[in-house]
């Protein structure tokens, strides 16, 4: 998703890039960073509604097919999460999933947050401390963010 939302709003000139890369670190901290990030992207739009109506309107329609979807699978889902195949299938969309999500965070991420030696610093920082030292989500965001105000 992340692809689709930069093509779409940052390409087409809804939202500034530097914004674009800062809402989605954000929203890493907090639950659902989709439907948060689709919310403030909604909020900080440079045209149409914008705000709380933008917010709402971005959050709907993130979240109403995959609801939607939910409401028309859910009475056949214990059936067919029980056949093997159904179950190879997954394993494999799973397994897409992470591919997407690693090319999502090279391209975007890496190649437009890690601009020099100093936000490379910050990354391999944050990095330590969600890995080696199992710090939370959104402090490692704030931590960031500070180390960002000091040597950016």
């Amino acid at each position: 998703m992340l692809p689709l939302l930069q093509a779409e709003t940052v390409q087409t000139g809804l939202v500034e890039p530097g914004a674009f890369l800062a809402g989605y670190g954000a929203a890493q901290a907090v639950p659902g960073p989709l439907f948060t990030f689709s919310a403030f992207l909604g909020a900080v739009t440079t045209s149409g509604p914008s705000g709380a109506l933008g917010a709402s309107i971005a959050l709907v329609a993130i979240f109403l097919p995959s609801a939607l979807l939910i409401i028309g699978v859910l009475p056949l889902w214990n059936r067919l999460r029980r056949a093997p195949r159904v179950q190879r299938a997954l394993k494999g969309v799973n397994a897409g999933v992470v591919g997407l999500l690693a090319a999502a965070l090279y391209d975007p991420v890496f190649t437009e947050g890690v601009t020099g030696p100093h936000s490379l610093v910050i990354v391999a920082v944050a990095f330590v401390a969600l890995t080696a030292w199992k710090a939370p989500a959104w402090a490692v965001v704030l931590g960031a963010a500070g180390l960002g105000a000091l040597l950016l």
